[in-house]
């Protein structure tokens, strides 16, 4: 199978994390050519700024009211390869705690709100605080940094004591390195290097702990990439020995039949469910989901 037929079918049946991270990159990479044209046609490398800031959000609401399709361009759009690397590998550490906590269903709402939110204070900040009034004009913001920093909190506030393992440090809950997040963006502001992207990833911040403390009152009805109907007492049926299998045949089953046909079918259930545990239920196929609905129903 070749390279690009690989990238195919991974973007066509992965998870919607896979999906972002692959739209990301080809973003980044679509830019990086067309500046690779500019330049081999006998332009400036800066010829690029415009391209860019087409699709960037602007800090002057007169040039977003032309332009209102950045609030949701930017947060798919990198032009600087670490910018787009650390942005990538926090998508794809957060994303998968998210998918595997809360689920896929939210995933994706909760990427855009806090790309909205990022841009909403980003737009505030810049137009309302003396301190950027002279950096106004020549200001924009891109990036999904406050998209990952909402993932990051969604799932820090609705699983605040869920511990990962980071070099040098060991075992750290999520609440902790949502805590120090925020404060490096807090402490960073007045640098002025990267203010409007620091301000957007608290505004991400903001959204993502207030949809993980709803969902965290509420229910997401997915926890663990797991719908609310299968129940705590349907899933211990699923993972129980099964005794009575269903199984409709012209002539009787001799016992070396039935048993293969059994071990066959748990063998099926189980990787299901951990499909289930790694994706969410989101990511089963129609046959999948029709197989696992089988399995619990035998023991009802």
């Amino acid at each position: 199978m070749s390279i690009i037929r690989e990238i195919k079918e991974s973007f066509k049946y992965g998870t919607i994390l896979t999906r972002l991270i692959y739209i990301n990159i080809g973003v980044f990479l679509a830019f990086r050519f067309i500046q690779l044209f500019l330049v081999l046609s006998g332009w400036s490398p800066d010829a690029i700024r415009p391209w860019l800031a087409f699709f960037s959000v602007p800090s002057e609401p007169a040039r977003l009211l032309v332009r209102p399709w950045t609030v949701l361009t930017y947060m798919f759009l990198h032009f600087d390869f670490i910018h787009v690397l650390f942005n990538i590998l926090y998508l794809y550490w957060f994303g998968r705690l998210f998918l595997q906590i809360i689920g896929s269903r939210l995933f994706l709402k909760t990427y855009f709100l806090g790309g909205i939110a990022g841009a909403a204070v980003y737009l505030l900040a810049y137009n309302l605080v003396p301190a950027f009034y002279n950096v106004v004009p020549s200001s924009i913001l891109l990036g999904a940094s406050a998209s990952v920093m909402a993932i990051l909190f969604a799932v820090a506030r609705f699983s605040p004591d869920h511990t990962v393992f980071l070099l040098f440090f060991g075992s750290v809950k999520l609440k902790y390195i949502a805590l120090v997040a925020f404060i490096i963006d807090l402490i960073s502001i007045p640098a002025l290097s990267n203010t409007g992207g620091h301000l957007a990833h608290m505004g991400g911040a903001v959204v993502g702990l207030y949809l993980g403390w709803q969902w965290s009152k509420k229910g997401t009805g997915s926890y663990s990439g797991i719908p609310s109907h299968f129940k705590k007492s349907e899933m211990s049926k699923l993972f129980a020995k099964k005794k009575n299998l269903k199984v409709t045949h012209k002539r009787p089953l001799s016992d070396l039949e039935y048993n293969a046909i059994k071990t066959k079918r748990l063998k099926e259930v189980d990787r299901i469910l951990e499909k289930i545990k790694t994706s969410g239920y989101d990511s089963l196929t129609a046959e999948e989901k029709k197989i696992l609905f089988e399995a619990s129903q035998d023991n009802d």
